[in-house]
């Protein structure tokens, strides 16, 4: 590919992994464009320096992040030959964000209040991903409600923004910023 542009999709429709076409709106775009999304915010927040030690974390799962939104890129009814190429969501993957979770957190302080988005620029950023995530949690389980979707890529995004809020309460206390608690309006 020589250009960014290819004017194949300049009316409306764009191909899936597998050749089939389809309108830039399907659930299935949808789905991958939340995911790409949520790929994007995780960068901002790498970019917000949260620390060497989550900034790995976070390399990693965008890694992840571009397997899964290829897999979700690649319709059922795609030719076996395309989807052999394709890497799938696996356990390990969950399993893996499950570990960070555990890690982190035995470092916090324990929850006990809800929070607010905040504290520090790495924090902050981590907050906004984990929003974005979610966004793209409640787009696959629509996609799935119509269409076959791996269970293993659903629990990895539904860990994933777990992780993150974890990783945002850590940015904040590692710099001594802690939690910014949430104080009801009476």
């Amino acid at each position: 590919m020589t250009r960014i542009y290819t004017r194949s999709g300049d009316g409306g429709d764009t191909g899936l992994f597998g050749g089939q076409r389809v309108r830039k709106d399907d659930l299935r775009v949808r789905a991958y464009g939340a995911v790409d999304e949520a790929n994007a915010s995780i960068g901002a927040a790498r970019a917000a320096e949260p620390g060497p030690e989550i900034d790995a974390v976070l390399a990693r799962v965008q890694h992840h992040l571009f397997d899964l939104g290829a897999e979700l890129a690649t319709p059922p009814a795609a030719p076996q030959a395309a989807a052999a190429h394709v890497p799938r969501v696996a356990p390990e993957w969950v399993a893996a964000l499950e570990r960070d979770i555990d890690h982190f957190e035995d470092a916090l302080p324990p929850l006990r209040a809800f929070i607010l988005p905040g504290g520090t620029p790495g924090g902050a950023a981590l907050h906004v991903a984990r929003t974005v995530v979610r966004r793209a949690e409640r787009d696959i389980v629509t996609l799935a409600a119509a269409s076959p979707v791996n269970p293993d890529l659903l629990r990895f995004i539904n860990r994933l923004s777990d992780l993150l809020f974890v990783l945002a309460r850590a940015a904040n206390h590692r710099t001594g910023a802690g939690d910014v608690t949430w104080s009801p309006t009476r």
